[in-house]
């Protein structure tokens, strides 16, 4: 199943399946480590919902959830 990384809940995981967008936000994210085939984890998410907090490659990184809109993820299955 894929899911949008603003569309994930607390605790949720998935490996990132493609970063839609172009010109200078996919640079962005790109930049920032959100590539295919990477593991991400929402940990917290701003009282409002912005912006949100994600694990990806061993750090803590800070995203907005109009950033976030353009990273899709295949959601990893229940062990």
């Amino acid at each position: 199943m894929e899911k949008k990384l603003n569309e994930f809940s607390i605790g949720e995981s998935g490996i990132i399946a493609k970063v839609e967008g172009e010109g200078r936000v996919r640079r962005r994210l790109f930049d920032m480590g959100l590539t295919p085939g990477a593991e991400v984890y929402l940990r917290k998410k701003a009282p409002m919902g912005d912006p949100l907090e994600i694990t990806l490659r061993g750090y803590e990184l800070s995203l907005r959830k109009d950033e976030a809109q353009w990273v899709v993820c295949t959601m990893e299955e229940a062990k």
